[in-house]
């Protein structure tokens, strides 16, 4: 049986638009199919270089009381979407470029299903650092890469292990 950590994000929205990208978006707190969910909607624009639109929190400020990431396996989440692939991004204090991350992907299918992603998962995108939980920071649920339309929900989010 897993034991979990569960996490008070205050997600906010972020999108290809701090680049130059014109894809669209918003975060919405909001019931989902009968539950109380972060609701990530949008389009993907793949345009002026863009390609994203994002939800994500620092890690800081979505713990009441000490969280050592170090201590757990691996990130468990409630999804919901319109059955696309999303990416969930984790940053740590290791990395210094914004187009640098580890990343891991995920279905969102119709119904609410709970994702585990071990940390061992997790690939690193554009570094060569090896991950190191303890030194994580931000978490981001992003729909990237390819023109669509973007609808996923997160209900719950925390470690396990």
């Amino acid at each position: 049986m897993n034991t979990i950590r569960q996490l008070s994000p205050q997600w906010h929205f972020v999108a290809d638009t701090v680049m130059g990208g014109v894809s669209t978006g918003s975060v919405v707190a909001t019931t989902v199919r009968g539950r109380p969910a972060h609701r990530l909607i949008g389009n993907v624009s793949l345009e002026n270089d863009g390609g994203f639109v994002q939800m994500a929190f620092d890690l800081d400020d979505a713990s009441e009381g000490e969280t050592d990431p170090g201590n757990w396996t691996g990130l468990v989440m409630d999804v919901s979407g319109n059955g696309e692939t999303y990416e969930v991004r984790l940053r740590t204090s290791q990395l210094t470029k914004p187009w640098q991350s580890f990343r891991a992907e995920f279905v969102a299918d119709n119904n609410w299903t709970t994702i585990h992603l071990p940390f061992a998962a997790f690939e690193a995108h554009r570094h060569d650092h090896t991950f190191d939980p303890t030194q994580l920071r931000r978490i981001g649920v992003l729909a990237i890469g390819r023109e669509f339309h973007a609808d996923v929900s997160v209900s719950d989010i925390g470690f396990y292990h």
